[in-house]
């Protein structure tokens, strides 16, 4: 036995000789004789009110074994069966005040190093033996481990995509340690219990199960183990709960598309049902179906022959009838035309009723002299009332001629600050506005006057209300130069028409044909693509890179068709691109700007392209998902991604009474045939860019100057017209051709214009040379609807009027320059959202921060939806100027995705990947 092992025998016998009152204080009395060989002393056995527990060391600290026994005259502990030594104890003594026994308590302290020292079979372990006059009694064995746990998971989760109501099952084995660790579940940094939700359970081999996968239940899991060491978290587990699209039930079919004959109905249904979420499919199949229908024609009616005359009556007259029966009207067709009774004198006027014969003269010639007498009545009174009015050489409609007084007069010079407005220096410039300005400088490569023939003059038809209260039914007429053919009036309006008649009449050398008159651009583009335009309509086409595969060019071109007569309300330029048989392995992105104000309630939009018969076909609506077209409307402009060359037109169908066509109106003005006139031109026109310019170049040809900044007006389809007066004219400087103080346009006029600008025209007439102003307005008005006023101040003087107009002559640009990203950074952006990522950045989010998440699924089907999202950007900001939106979009992702639970901690941030990072820097003031 060693010499520790000794030296502890030695003290206990020490210790139990002094118990037994028998022994001396020498040390070694008693030998090696241990303490539970020595005999027991009558009385009580100890009892243990506390025994040793299983303890951990944890990192350096030693731990505390504790006994306590009742009654105890000495405890000693025992390890590993070895004595501890005496000096190794800490002993307490005390009194149970109930018994009156001796409660005795020992301490000892167990360090790391004693344990790892100990190599024996099982593992460090100590208990306690107390000692009382009757006996020993021993404590449980307590165990000593050194606590630990390891760094590295057996198994990390795994992230998971599963559709919703799917099961979800994450594997979690946490790492080895003493004592086995406990684990957790974090769910967004969040603790998941089993306990406040029946849908989970966390009791089965640490393994995370969700029985049926909620939306909610997409997020970031962890697995989370301690114990009394420290805490390890495994590698986070990304779970996405997605939810493949659903058709919605098919609509009713619509009613026949034609009044007569074979036409087509459809229906439609949208992927919503539910839709797809979390990058789950789209739905697969058509959202439009479309059948043929027949519908029945209208058949007019006929009548049938006239029956017998009836016998001669006593009132000397006979008569016959007809039936509108051959054929009878079926299908809305119309009732016949004239009477379907007749009646005629049967005696051939030699009736010998004297009486009624004499009774008739007296009424005819009574009659005729009472007409007589009122006719010269009126004649008399028209002719005192135009001798009063001559004076002031005025139409009785004008309210400041009605009063007899003269109106007070100030001249005023014209308004500073604005480019379009003139003063008697300043000529305006009308090509240039802050509506349609343009990224691209150019001019027109034709001559304008070859584009546009100079206004035509007008011949005005106008009844003064005066004499419809006398009741004259002659008009007072205007009329044009002589020697000018007349010129037919617009579709769908008669000779006649309420009040007024605006007539249209063609220049000398013939009827302009709109069909043969076009605006077109060319390039040439290749692989690396470009961009045309036609100058100062608000038309252009974007081919992006790689749209034309390498080693290949094609000569392509861009047309706005003129005047196509049609039934249809055209909203905006028909534009052709081409060449037919072009090659395309993605869309091009072409821009037309409309005129209509975007409601879907009052509108239905439709793009239509031309067939080889020359008739419109519907492509889709705007309205619509389409994976064979994509239409994006803003306020003012269309834009389109399209993979066929062909004739293209927006068409509007009003649904109701309140779907409003913008129009823009502006006067112009230009000395007479002689220098005592001045005529004032106010034009009406669809509110476009390219429907602006035939105006601006019409008035090029004539000399005039732009006297008021265009103005904007709403004009409802509620089938009223629209009205254009002259008011606050100086009546003691100037007068004004009578007649023409208020003007009309019918609805059908106004609302089928089609791009071809309408005007009307005032003609003034100064008293004196000296008279060099000219102040008045131009009220422009619809009928129970909205009114623009222009007001007019220019001087009057002999003067070439002049436009200013750039002398930039870029139609079209080739290659890089022709974009505003940077290929290399578009090649990164496409990169890293072309690739679904279950952390949600995807092409889709970058569709929705760039406000171009309609019509997905056009998207979902082109090779790279990244490429395409960014030509439509391209195309819906060529105007505006820098990369603002998209560098803010991209920090928006970056910002979402750093807060999120998706988020990595080690990610690269988009604007760092995409080289973007500069210009979010500069603008950050803007994105925030």
């Amino acid at each position: 036995m060693g010499a520790l092992t000794k030296g502890r025998y030695l003290s206990l016998g020490f210790v139990f000789l002094v118990f037994c009152t028998t022994c001396t204080t020498s040390k070694g009395a008693t030998g090696d004789i241990p303490p539970d060989s020595l005999p027991s002393v009558p009385g009580t056995l100890p009892h243990f009110l506390k025994e040793p527990e299983d303890a951990y060391i944890v990192k350096s600290n030693p731990i505390k074994l504790l006994c306590r026994a009742v009654p105890a005259l000495q405890i000693f502990f025992k390890c590993n069966g070895e004595w501890v030594h005496q000096n190794e104890h800490v002993s307490r003594e005390s009194m149970d005040q109930n018994t009156g026994l001796k409660v005795r308590e020992v301490l000892i302290n167990v360090s790391r190093q004693q344990v790892e020292d100990f190599h024996g079979p099982e593992d460090y372990w100590c208990l306690c033996v107390a000692w009382s006059h009757l006996g020993t009694s021993k404590s449980r064995k307590a165990t000593v481990h050194i606590a630990y746990l390891r760094k590295n998971f057996e198994q990390d989760p795994q992230g998971k995509e599963v559709p919703i109501k799917g099961m979800i099952v994450l594997h979690c084995r946490p790492p080895e340690g003493v004592p086995t660790a406990e684990v957790e579940w974090l769910k967004n940094e969040e603790l998941v219990s089993s306990m406040t939700d029946e849908n989970i359970d966390t009791r089965a081999d640490h393994n995370l199960i969700i029985s049926e996968a909620r939306l909610s239940d997409s997020g970031n899991y962890t697995c989370l183990a301690s114990n009394i060491v420290a805490k390890r978290r495994s590698a986070t587990a990304t779970v996405v709960v997605f939810v493949n699209g659903g058709w919605s039930l098919w609509t009713e079919w619509s009613s026949c598309n034609v009044p007569c004959g074979r036409g087509v109905q459809k229906r439609s249904r949208t992927c919503t049902n539910p839709a797809p979420l979390n990058g789950g499919a789209f739905c697969e199949g058509m959202s439009v179906q479309k059948i043929t229908c027949n519908s029945l024609c209208p058949i007019d009616g006929g009548w049938e022959e006239w029956s017998d005359w009836t016998v001669c009556s006593v009132q000397c007259e006979r008569q016959r009838r007809r039936d509108c029966n051959n054929p009878p009207p079926r299908h809305r067709g119309k009732m016949c035309e004239g009477p379907g009774d007749a009646t005629e004198n049967c005696t051939g006027g030699m009736c010998t009723q004297i009486i009624r014969k004499l009774s008739n003269d007296v009424a005819l010639y009574s009659g005729l002299g009472a007409g007589v007498i009122a006719v010269a009545v009126l004649v008399v009174a028209v002719m005192l009332y135009r001798r009063n009015q001559s004076d002031y050489g005025v139409d009785v409609i004008d309210p400041s001629a009605l009063t007899g007084g003269f109106q007070s007069f100030n001249f005023k010079t014209a308004r500073q600050g604005n480019p379009l407005l003139l003063s008697s220096s300043l000529q305006p410039d009308l090509t240039v506005g802050r509506t349609y300005s343009s990224p691209i400088c150019f001019q027109d490569s034709i001559d304008n006057k070859e584009l546009f023939d100079p206004l035509p003059d007008i011949k005005v038809k106008v009844q003064s209300s005066f004499m419809v209260s006398l009741g004259v039914a002659d008009r007072a007429e205007y009329h044009a130069p002589k020697g000018q053919p007349p010129e037919t009036f617009p579709r769908g309006l008669n000779r006649d028409y309420s009040n007024s008649t605006v007539e249209r009449r063609s220049p000398k050398k013939g009827l302009l044909s709109p069909t043969k008159v076009q605006l077109k651009t060319t390039g040439v583009f290749g692989h690396l693509g470009g961009r045309l335009v036609v100058p100062n309509t608000g038309v252009s086409l974007l081919v992006p890179h790689g749209t034309i595969a390498e080693d290949t060019s094609w000569e392509m071109y861009m047309v706005i068709n003129q005047g196509e007569s049609s039934c249809d309300i055209l909203l905006g330029p028909e534009v052709t691109y081409g060449p037919p048989g072009l090659d395309l392995s993605s869309p091009v992105a072409m821009t037309i700007a409309h005129c209509a104000e975007l409601d879907a309630e009052n509108w239905n939009i439709q793009l239509k392209r031309k067939t080889q018969e020359n008739k419109g076909e519907e492509v889709m609506s705007v309205e619509d998902e389409s994976t064979s077209c994509y239409c994006l409307m803003d306020s003012t402009s269309c834009h389109l991604l399209l993979d066929q060359p062909g004739s293209y037109a927006l068409i509007g169908e009003p649904l109701t009474q309140a779907a409003v066509k913008r129009l823009k109106l502006a006067v112009f003005g230009s000395l007479g045939p002689t220098a005592m006139d001045y005529s004032l031109r106010v034009y009406c026109v669809d509110d476009t860019p390219h429907a602006f310019q035939g105006v601006v170049a019409t008035e090029k040809g004539k000399g005039g100057q732009l006297l008021e900044e265009p103005k904007m007006l709403p004009f409802r389809g509620n089938t009223f017209s629209l009205q254009v007066s002259i008011q606050d004219v100086p009546q003691f400087l100037w007068s004004i051709k009578p007649f023409t103080t208020c003007q009309e346009f019918s609805f059908s006029q106004v609302w089928c214009s089609n791009q071809q600008p309408l005007h009307c025209a005032f003609s003034l007439e100064r008293y004196s040379p000296a008279t060099t102003q000219l102040s008045c307005k131009i009220s422009v008005r619809q009928v129970k609807g909205h009114e623009q006023i222009l007001q007019v101040y220019t001087s009057v003087k002999e003067s070439v009027p002049f436009f200013m107009q750039s002398d930039c002559t870029i139609t079209s640009q080739t290659g890089p320059k022709a974009f505003k990203i940077p290929l290399s950074i578009r090649q990164r952006i496409c990169a890293t959202f072309d690739t679904a990522n279950a952390k949600g950045k995807d092409w889709q989010l970058l569709a929705q921060k760039l406000h171009l998440d309609i019509n997905l699924s056009y998207f979902a089907k082109q090779q790279s939806p990244s490429a395409v999202i960014l030509s439509l950007w391209e195309a819906r900001h060529q105007d505006t100027g820098d990369l603002d939106s998209l560098a803010c979009a991209l920090e928006e992702i970056d910002k979402i995705h750093s807060k999120s639970p998706y988020a990595d901690g080690d990610c690269c941030s988009l604007s760092k990947t995409t080289g973007l990072g500069k210009i979010i820097t500069e603008k950050k003031e803007i994105c925030n």
